[in-house]
This record gives C-alpha cells, structure tokens and sequence, in this order.
C-alpha cells in the first residue's frame, strides 16, 4: 500500500511538473519508390528507404509508409491516395513528404508537374492539409541518383525540384530535410565503384524471382536503404530543437548499427 501511494505520488509530481508518459506516435510516409515497401524482401534486390526506417525509431513510433512507386506528386493525389492518407491523420501524428523523380517525368502527362507551379502548389498542399488534421508536416527533398559521368563526377538529375522543395517548407514554415545534399554526400564518399553496393546492381541469375541482370542507379539495395533511413532519422533527431519535432527526435534510436543483409 506505501509503494503504492509512493508510485501515485510521485505520478502527480510529474504532471504538476509537466511531465507526462510519452504518447504513441505514427509516421505516415508519402512518396515514390524510392521511399516505398517493396514485396517479398527475403528475395527483393531492391528497398526503399521507408520500408528500413522503422528500426530507427523505438516502439512508441509506428510507421506507415504508404509511398508507391513511380507515383508524382500529382498521380499521388489524382489517385486518391493522399486523401486515404489525411483523412486518417489525427493530432500528434507526421508525415513525412518525398516527392520529385517522377515528377519530373515530361513525357507523362500524369504524373509531371512544373516545379514553380504544380509541384509547388501540391506541397503546400500536402503541408497545409496536414497542419489542418493537428499533425505536423517534414518535407524531404528527392535523394540522389548515382549517375557519375565519364570523369568520376556525380551530376545533377533533378533540377528545380529539391530547390522548390526547400523553398517551399521555408515559406510555410515546415521542418525540411535536405536529402538530396545528405545522399549525394553518401555517395561522394563511396565513390563510383563502391556506391554501386547502395544502389541496385545484380548479376544474372542472381536472384531467382528477378533473374536479369540490373543497373540500377535510381533504386536503393538493402544496405542503400538501410543507410539513407538513417540519415533521414539522423536528420529528424538535430531537427530536436523545433518545437512540433521535438516528441518524434526523443524517440530515435539505433543509429549506430543499422540492420541490412
């Protein structure tokens, strides 16, 4: 019975003081397949980095990845699945936004948006709709393709779209993330050979249920996503000192030894 009343006692002294258990939160990923889950993972080459992100957070997050892939910003939404996503939103709960390679797709009046214009207006969109359901809102900008010329440098293949991308969570005020700038910095560091581990490169005959031969430098192996969730996470974690981030930063972890194959 005293370590009871000691046991409530001391739970009262931490809501005078402010302090309250910590509430379950739940990621929602929007996205491309770069972002996305992929099927049947034991003998998939190919992740997204989404689909690693869960072992970076403890057990109060969840994770609800709902990128699919070659989706836009704009098939994202003519397809309904961003009013799937917000209408389920609730107080508390992020969304985490990464759009821009297929946007960028010109020859596909589906899926390409202007990156001043459409593409912009559908990340406010995104931002806005969020912050109207209680939760908060972190744009991403698209990660890096590995596309290294004849010289050993890794060129530009996305233009506008990450530019517009911090451009606008600036304007509005949203937390962003730069991972286009923390990717291609990960792969600088491989190098040419050595990023090709990130990235999805097999041989024939490799893997039974995809048995081509693949170079991809688009699309993320296990250990590529694997290493760009924890940058992501990293990143989430120095964004602790804005104020709506703060709950979410608390709850990363295991940055230090990231599971892949």
């Amino acid at each position: 019975m005293r370590r009871l009343r000691l046991t409530l006692s001391l739970a009262a002294v931490a809501l005078l003081a402010g302090f309250a258990p910590p509430a379950h939160l739940t990621v929602w990923m929007i996205g491309d397949s770069t972002m996305a889950n992929k099927p049947d993972p034991e003998h998939n080459p190919e992740r997204g980095w989404g689909q690693a992100l869960p072992q970076f957070f403890d057990a109060s997050v969840t994770v609800e990845n709902h990128a699919v892939n070659g989706r836009s910003t704009k098939s994202f939404i003519a397809e309904g699945r961003w009013d799937s996503v917000r209408t389920r939103l609730r107080k508390g709960d992020y969304v985490f936004i990464e759009f821009g390679h297929n946007d960028e797709k010109v020859e596909d009046s589906t899926r390409y948006t202007n990156p001043y214009t459409g593409y912009r207006r559908n990340l406010e969109r995104f931002v806005t709709e969020t912050r109207a359901q209680g939760a908060t809102p972190i744009v991403f900008s698209p990660i890096v393709r590995r596309h290294f010329n004849a010289h050993g440098v890794l060129e530009d293949t996305h233009g506008a779209y990450p530019f517009v991308a911090r451009e606008t969570a600036r304007d509005l005020g949203a937390p962003f993330v730069d991972l286009l700038q923390l990717t291609e910095d990960l792969v600088l560091r491989a190098g040419p050979d050595g990023s090709k581990a990130l990235y999805v490169y097999t041989t024939e005959g490799q893997f039974p249920a995809f048995p081509q031969a693949r170079a991809d430098d688009t699309h993320l192996s296990p250990r590529g996503a694997a290493e760009v969730a924890r940058l992501a996470a990293q990143a989430v974690q120095r964004l602790r000192g804005v104020a709506e981030v703060a709950p979410l930063a608390a709850h990363v972890v295991h940055l230090a030894d990231a599971a892949h194959p």
